[in-house]
């Protein structure tokens, strides 16, 4: 899959939830490789702010991101309106240090990234894809962010609350697709009881009831009825009961928690790619969500490239026998089995270390180690099927070897290991010479990586 960008800019404005300034931000088509950035226009020098999980500084009735004296606030409904879309890269210029609340939903977002389209970019998308069980908790709140394997992205939420009106609910979205007719319209929510502390706090001065769902659970005086409402700047009401007091009904009965759902894939953004699993969030907030894609960003930042997902059962792209025709290796020096992921700059081949392998004999008896060299010479075969897939009639080329760089041993691979080449273009091929980078895997680990340079010569 290729990364996609906006096909064409819009601009949305309002208030700010916190601030209340009048706000406006333009959404811009950006580069491949970009990302979410947000653009402080009304600051000297313009800063831009990455849109990253370790750029959050606070996390309190919104994610809040900074660099430097800069900070963005309440990003998460446009992230998530982005993410869901697909969009990979994406400038946001706003005049303020906050996005325009709206109507406190992505509803307006999602309407205007479907109204512009989105333009399919030249590099692949890169998805973060969870290998194993996945999980951070915070014990004082009892929040907790579990990911598990899944093919495509899923996410189940539940929110608990100690209120008569809104006790628990629950939430799922299990096709990404349907964000803009399931998720996005549902509105952020508070509890009138926290209205006057949350002023108090300098947090909602452009929160109004056309905003927020506002939640009416705690008994109190029309006296002080009357108060928040003009606090609040909004006319007077009397409230017989317990219940939601805006005048557009809800427009999903479980309307808190999909807003909670959207709030979890808007901080899932900050990861900086799209994930690929099954998120299940309990007792969700901003400070659990950006606090597990925290830790997606570290494992991040220790390796170049992920781990190829690898499912066995899988029909190849290319089985041995089709390698066979492409490579002159023959055994015991064919060291690709099978290609399973193949695009236009990379390739993801497969080889099953065995204990029948002919080099273990010498390499060591008493403790067989596949030796280093031939990783690299898997790889070279890996990146020699990708500098083919480039030529017509490929049966009749062959690619060698003009140059090693920076090979990096990491870890042994012993009979029973099963190794994943991950090879890709460092630049366009060019008068028959391809330098790439190559990574062999381990499950999820590096074993050894290196640079090298190709080239490919016509038969005689």
């Amino acid at each position: 899959m290729k990364q996609l960008t906006l096909n064409g800019e819009f601009a949305v404005s309002g208030k700010g939830l916190h601030s209340g300034l009048q706000i406006e931000a333009t959404f811009l088509p950006a580069p491949e490789g970009h990302g979410y950035k947000f653009q402080r226009t009304d600051l000297p020098g313009e800063p831009v702010i990455d849109a990253l999980a370790e750029n959050v500084v606070e996390t309190t009735r919104g994610t809040v991101i900074a660099r430097g004296d800069a900070q963005v606030s309440t990003i998460e409904h446009a992230l998530a309106a982005l993410y869901a879309a697909g969009v990979d890269n994406c400038l946001i210029r706003l005049n303020a240090p906050e996005m325009p609340i709206l109507d406190g939903s992505a509803r307006l977002y999602a309407d205007e990234i479907e109204r512009v389209g989105l333009r399919e970019q030249e590099e692949d998308k890169e998805f973060y894809v969870v290998k194993s069980h996945t999980e951070v908790r915070d014990e004082a709140t009892g929040s907790s962010i579990v990911v598990l394997p899944d093919d495509n992205l899923t996410v189940d939420v539940m929110i608990e609350f100690d209120s008569p009106v809104l006790p628990n609910q629950f939430a799922s979205l299990t096709d990404i697709t349907r964000f803009s007719s399931e998720i996005a319209g549902s509105r952020t929510f508070v509890f009138l009881r926290e209205i006057e502390p949350l002023l108090n706090a300098n947090l909602i001065k452009g929160g109004d009831l056309a905003n927020a769902i506002v939640i009416y659970d705690t008994p109190m005086t029309q006296e002080q009825l009357d108060h928040v409402a003009d606090i609040m700047h909004s006319p007077r009401r009397t409230v017989s009961e317990f219940g939601y007091i805006n005048d557009r009904k809800l427009t999903f009965d479980n309307e808190p928690a999909r807003h909670k759902l959207m709030d979890v894939l808007g901080d899932l953004a900050l990861i900086g790619h799209p994930l690929r699993g099954h998120v299940i969030a309990t007792r969700p907030g901003h400070g659990i969500n950006t606090q597990f894609a925290k830790k997606v960003r570290r494992e991040i930042k220790r390796q170049d490239v992920f781990a190829p997902a690898y499912n066995p059962s899988q029909t190849p792209i290319l089985d041995v026998n089709d390698i066979r025709k492409l490579l002159p290796h023959r055994y015991p020096f064919l060291l690709v089995d099978k290609v399973i992921e193949r695009g236009e700059k990379h390739i993801v081949g497969v080889k099953n270390v065995t204990g029948n392998e002919p080099f273990f004999q010498g390499h060591f008896p008493q403790e067989p180690v596949l030796p280093g060299v031939l990783m690299v010479e898997a790889m070279a075969q890996t990146g020699g099927l990708l500098v083919l897939s480039t030529v017509e009639d490929p049966e009749r080329y062959s690619t060698y070897f003009m140059k090693i760089d920076n090979v990096k041993f990491r870890q042994k691979v012993v009979p029973g290991d099963t190794l994943l080449f991950h090879v890709s273009f460092m630049t366009p091929l060019r008068r028959g010479c391809a330098m790439m980078k190559g990574y062999a895997f381990v499950a999820d680990k590096i074993v050894c990586e290196c640079e090298f340079m190709a080239q490919i010569i016509k038969n005689k």
